[in-house]
């Protein structure tokens, strides 16, 4: 029997509530993706260059600690996999979290949700991070109603 994850990584809330949506849509188990080490206000302050998230992001080799890994990853033969939109890609965590495993063989999905931008180059980034897993077209989900969300997941 096929197994489907939402994993998400949500800094202010946001993607958190849409994956749960999701999650719902789709039948899926979830699963949050948490730093090591939580964000701060201060951390997430993109006009600080100095900032924790923007350090980050403008260092492709950066690699943020997750609190934990996905005890059953194995398990599943779908994950959705869903972030904010940083800087029009994925966030680091995201890297951090799709090398923590063999993904091999595994159909990805991403999503995010975002304040202004798009998904960008998202899904050539985590291509190259995975190339054995099958990635998908994400989807940018921002105020996606629960029927729009069954109608995506009914298409997939």
């Amino acid at each position: 029997m096929k197994k489907t994850l939402v994993a998400y990584f949500s800094a202010s809330g946001v993607t958190k509530k849409v994956a749960e949506q999701l999650a719902s849509a789709a039948g899926a188990d979830l699963f949050e993706i948490r730093p090591a080490v939580p964000y701060t206000d201060a951390d997430l302050n993109w006009n600080d260059k100095h900032s924790r998230s923007s350090v980050e992001m403008n260092d492709v080799a950066s690699r943020p600690e997750i609190a934990e890994v996905c005890p059953n990853m194995a398990d599943y033969d779908t994950v959705f996999v869903g972030f904010p939109i940083w800087w029009y890609v994925a966030p680091r965590i995201i890297a951090t979290f799709v090398e923590s495993y063999d993904l091999t063989g595994k159909t990805m999905i991403p999503f995010a949700t975002s304040g202004g931008s798009g998904m960008g180059k998202t899904l050539d980034e985590l291509k190259k991070l995975c190339p054995g897993a099958d990635w998908k077209e994400g989807k940018l989900l921002n105020r996606a109603s629960e029927k729009e969300l069954a109608e995506w997941v009914g298409r997939l």
